[in-house]
């Protein structure tokens, strides 16, 4: 088995990822066990997907939740974002039968910052994802403090936007989202 995870590391990890008890990411031949997220994280996630479900129904989009894997090529990663939105047909990369799924054309990728993980979506993974020719907004939301972060792909380049007001609405794809309802439920410590 070692010459195979030597030989083959992506394919042994999409393998073992799929019956794992727990998530994993591949970073270039290292596997990283993910940690378990707060309430306000979870609460937050669970928002966004509700919006994004209520303004696409009906539409040719596709919302996967954090358990979808997606594939950065260029940075040989494997990552979980917490959402993804693909509004053409899901490009899905299966290399057995015996691995996990994995997406490889996300329109939109949404993570919710945590305290432990906000530099590394803010810098790594941000510059990962905008590697992918296909991703045309990149969100980050603050579990700890009222602020979303997009970045939106524009001919001249990235358009970044910052909100911090829960009487404001950010624009995700077609759909405008009032951050009231992103943050509905959260209580932040104090």
């Amino acid at each position: 088995m070692r010459i195979l995870v030597q030989q083959f590391p992506e394919l042994a990890y999409l393998e073992q990822e799929l019956n794992a008890p727990l998530k994993s990411e591949y970073h270039n031949g290292e596997i990283l066990n993910m940690a378990g997220a707060k309430e306000e994280h979870n609460l937050i996630v669970a928002n966004i997907i509700v919006e994004l479900g209520i303004c696409l129904k009906g539409k040719n989009c596709k919302i996967y939740p954090s358990d979808m894997l997606l594939k950065l090529e260029q940075c040989k990663k494997y990552v979980y974002p917490d959402v993804m939105v693909v509004c053409q047909t899901a490009e899905i990369e299966r290399k057995s039968e015996k691995g996990a799924d994995t997406l490889l054309n996300p329109s939109i990728v949404i993570e919710v910052l945590s305290p432990s993980t906000a530099l590394y979506d803010k810098v790594e993974k941000k510059r990962c994802y905008q590697m992918l020719d296909c991703l045309q907004q990149y969100v980050m939301i603050d579990s700890a403090k009222i602020e979303v972060t997009s970045y939106t792909r524009t001919a001249e380049g990235w358009l970044l936007e910052i909100l911090q007001d829960l009487t404001e609405s950010i624009q995700i794809g077609e759909c405008l989202i009032q951050l009231h309802d992103l943050y509905a439920q959260v209580v932040f410590e104090e």
